[in-house]
């Protein structure tokens, strides 16, 4: 899969503060991003607005429980539920973050770092091809903060 991005200017996060605004009016930006897992229900307020933004201006989509460096298995709901939330914004691109945040099944609701490693790049690596296939797009990934080294790194 090629690696390629449009420049779509300046964006913000979409926030339920915003929602008043964006209702009412076209947004004051080029493009918005929303988190993910926010939207991920078959109807309700946040997505009419999602909706609504969608047709005036792009929108990223962002996750934070994706869990790409698990190893866990992926979430088959998670990814049922992203897939069609992509498929009714169709969003400029998805993104989530480059990190684990379960293990034996269990979410724990942080964006752990992984050890710098061939196994680790393999890994994810394998994951990612994974998630767009079965996206059929790319994802894009965004490193986490990491305030300690693995002795393997």
């Amino acid at each position: 899969m090629a690696f390629t991005r449009r420049h779509i200017g300046h964006g913000v996060g979409l926030r339920t503060a915003h929602f008043p605004e964006l209702l009412a009016a076209r947004p004051p930006v080029d493009w918005v991003e929303a988190i993910s897992e926010n939207f991920m229900s078959a109807g309700g307020r946040p997505l009419t607005v999602l909706e609504k933004v969608r047709r005036d201006v792009p929108v990223a989509l962002h996750g934070v429980s994706l869990s790409i460096g698990s190893t866990d298995e992926l979430s088959a709901d998670y990814l049922d539920a992203l897939e069609a939330l992509a498929r009714r914004i169709e969003p400029e691109w998805i993104s989530d973050h480059l990190c684990w945040g379960s293990h034996g099944g269990r979410y724990a609701h942080d964006l752990w770092p992984l050890p710098f490693t061939a196994e680790a790049l393999g890994h994810v690596v394998e994951r990612v091809r994974r998630v767009q296939d079965r996206l059929g797009r790319q994802i894009l990934l965004e490193n986490v903060s990491s305030y300690l080294a693995f002795r393997a790194s």
